[in-house]
């Protein structure tokens, strides 16, 4: 195996250590994620339930995200860290109990499934501060020419926890329950928040630390406002995710179109977070060179011909294959994404620009997987992913013909 090169971003120990840290919580969080959507589904057999699922969790996240950025740039990223993921393990305890076989056997359906919403609801609230501290901490822990790489790496370690979150959590599930699924992830919580208490505090950055708190929140978004082709991106991933997003209706596809048992479901979840991955470890090594901008759009493009491809598909196959290519195609426009946030912030605005970000991003999830959850109800599952990857298409064109700033970007 080579060594890395000099200027490696692998070679900073507290680097290191923040991979390990974020690889080992969202593994927690997609294992728990996944185990809870194929426990409500089972449970109560509604496609509703999972957009109300994505609901419960984006509430809270869009809601404190503003709030959370102004924290974020005001306290030590590392601490505020430390404290969020303590409080999400708390939680995740809790969701182990909900679906434990005692739960099913002692409480009622409906006390299940709103409990399961209410945690994941706190969930949301520490998912508001966790995401852009993660995003916001890299520039301090690594020199800013070695900043663009460091991204490729960061993202990296976060599609691949995406890809092997779910892979465990299904086979777990169909081989040994959710117990020993949650107490994997319980470990994976433990590992994230020791490893993030070895980095060493940092310093805060904030400029204007006596800035109440609206003011505070009021200059990140108009910074965000203000700088158009930021903006651009931002909006491109929101509408195109929004309504291109199958993913929450895997386990509807699964189960009653592809006739698949947990695991199979859970290979079809990392599908395309295996393609992001790869090229995602490409680019540390080729990054692209110039029409960052055109390539963005295209990328968001093929994605949404990848999700109409995957909706008409009853091959498990051909299923795979479109959600591998639209990993490949995310994978390269999140990269970019990534870089301009980081490129076009200035220090000090980090985290209240992140958490913007997170508004845009969770807005794009969650609320995605709730508005899938209501097309499949109303228009049926197939159809609704088909409708879904033809707006994908009429988002790109319009942000192609409307936002030329972006489309002529290079950095």
């Amino acid at each position: 195996m080579t060594n890395p090169p000099s200027d490696s971003p692998i070679n900073i120990k507290n680097f290191r250590n923040f991979l390990l840290a974020r690889f080992s919580f969202i593994m927690a969080l997609q294992m728990v994620n996944f185990a809870v959507a194929i426990y409500i589904y089972e449970l109560t057999g509604s496609k509703l339930s999972l957009g109300l699922l994505g609901l419960s969790e984006v509430i809270p996240a869009i809601s404190f995200a503003l709030y959370a950025g102004h924290v974020i740039d005001r306290n030590d990223k590392r601490s505020l860290l430390l404290r969020n993921m303590f409080l999400f393990f708390v939680a995740v305890i809790g969701l182990g109990f909900m679906v434990s076989d005692y739960a099913r056997q002692n409480l009622s359906t409906s006390f299940l499934e709103y409990g399961i919403y209410s945690l994941i609801f706190l969930t949301g609230i520490f998912r508001a501060f966790t995401g852009p501290t993660m995003q916001s901490i890299v520039a301090q822990l690594v020199p800013k020419e070695q900043l663009a790489k460091a991204i490729s790496w960061s993202s990296a370690s976060w599609q691949t926890a995406a890809v092997a979150g779910p892979i465990a959590s299904g086979i777990l599930i169909d081989t040994m329950g959710s117990f020993t699924t949650f107490s994997i992830a319980v470990a994976f919580l433990i590992i994230a928040f020791t490893t993030v208490f070895i980095i060493p505090k940092l310093p805060v950055v904030h400029t204007n630390q006596q800035q109440k708190t609206w003011e505070s929140v009021k200059e990140g978004l108009r910074y965000v406002w203000q700088t158009k082709t930021l903006l651009s991106a931002l909006s491109l991933d929101m509408f195109a995710v929004f309504f291109g997003g199958a993913t929450a209706l895997l386990p509807v596809f699964g189960k009653d179109i592809l006739h698949l048992d947990a695991t199979g479901i859970s290979i079809l979840k990392a599908a395309q977070g295996v393609g992001a991955i790869l090229v995602l470890f490409w680019l540390t090594r080729h990054p692209l060179k110039n029409a960052q901008g055109k390539t963005l759009l295209y990328c968001v493009a093929a994605f949404g011909v990848m999700m109409i491809v995957f909706a008409i598909s009853q091959s498990f196959w051909l299923s795979l294959g479109a959600l591998f290519l639209a990993g490949i195609f995310d994978g390269i426009s999140m990269l970019v994404r990534g870089t301009i946030l980081q490129m076009f912030v200035p220090d000090h605005m980090r985290g209240r620009v992140s958490s913007v970000s997170s508004m845009f991003i969770n807005s794009s999830n969650e609320l995605g997987a709730f508005e899938s959850g209501i097309a499949a109800q109303a228009m049926g599952t197939v159809p609704s992913v088909i409708f879904g990857g033809c707006m994908t298409l009429v988002v790109v064109y319009a942000t192609w013909v409307k936002a030329p700033s972006l489309r002529k970007m290079e950095y």
